[in-house]
């Protein structure tokens, strides 16, 4: 609190907090800042908290202020950075201070067909970012040997899936990436100036920004949204993509590369992922339900390729 209230203005103080729901790596606080006038404002805190992500901490925290800095100057809605303490040199974990802005993640099916073109006009805006100093390179996340194979999934298919990502990843045009997009990190605006989810209000966590093919971030949001609502969408998306203006791989097998290779990735987190999505309503969205997704999207990509 003493690290926070650093950044505040004259007059204004800490006066509530409450925990936001849905993140996996961090938490995350919404803070109520007072002022000597009654009047209030909000702040957002993110805290790492878990030993595995404070490790890792001091990376991802610099990544995203440089991220938000960079954002800052550009169309793109995003936090405004205020203050980071990535080696919790002044807090008792590693934390970052930024901006609060309006609107919620919707992952509900209603609505969905109207969701995802803004979805993926919003993504090709950030791919078309030039940032002056390059971001550090994409990290792949998975290899084979890491896959985990849900119960009941067929053997021989998942086991061609592997075999595509144990290739060397094909070359690509590098971007500016977010690496986390998907709809638990995209705002929209619920108020009663617009249509319920017809406006994209902001993209929040920004900790894993690096630079790599636009496939990757596409295929990320993809395989969350095959997962949130059925294998059909992630197909869906990837041509939302291209029709706003994307350009992807040149060939087909340039393109399964990366979509497998993040629908694999996810294999190795669908419990943790399946919890946050509960714990944000999605009180269908079990474990083995995601799994089984999971290995029906994987299958639909295969037999895609022939």
């Amino acid at each position: 609190m003493a690290w926070v209230s650093r950044d505040l203005e004259a007059g204004e103080r800490i006066v509530g907090a409450e925990t936001l729901r849905g993140g996996i790596t961090a938490e995350m606080r919404r803070l109520t800042i007072g002022s000597r006038d009654g009047g209030t404002r909000h702040l957002v805190l993110r805290t790492f908290v878990d030993p595995y992500y404070v490790e890792r901490a001091e990376d991802l925290l610099h990544r995203e202020a440089d991220a938000l800095t960079l954002l800052a100057t550009t169309d793109v809605m995003a936090p405004a950075l205020i203050a980071a303490d990535p080696a919790a040199a002044h807090c008792e974990y590693p934390s970052l201070l930024m901006t609060h802005l309006e609107g919620r993640p919707v992952l509900d099916d209603e609505g969905l067909a109207t969701r995802v073109p803004l979805l993926a006009r919003q993504l090709v805006a950030i791919h078309a970012l030039r940032p002056v100093e390059q971001p550090r390179d994409y990290a792949a996340l998975t290899t084979a040997d890491t896959v985990v194979v849900p119960e009941g999934a067929d053997a021989q298919v998942w086991a061609a899936a592997i075999d595509v990502i144990r290739a060397p990843a094909p070359p690509y045009e590098g971007r500016f990436l977010h690496r986390d997009f998907q709809p638990g990190n995209v705002l929209f605006d619920m108020g009663s100036s617009v249509p319920t989810g017809t406006r994209i209000s902001g993209v929040v966590d920004w900790a894993a920004a690096s630079w790599g093919p636009a496939d990757l971030d596409v295929a990320h949001c993809a395989t969350n949204l095959a997962l949130l609502h059925g294998p059909v969408w992630g197909q869906r998306f990837t041509e939302a993509y291209e029709k706003a203006g994307g350009a992807l791989a040149a060939t087909a097998d340039e393109r399964l590369y990366w979509l497998v290779r993040d629908a694999l990735a996810s294999s190795e987190e669908v419990s943790s992922v399946a919890q946050a999505w509960r714990d944000a309503g999605r009180t269908d969205l079990t474990t083995q339900a995601v799994e089984e997704r999971l290995d029906a999207y994987v299958t639909d990509l295969m037999d895609a390729r022939g």
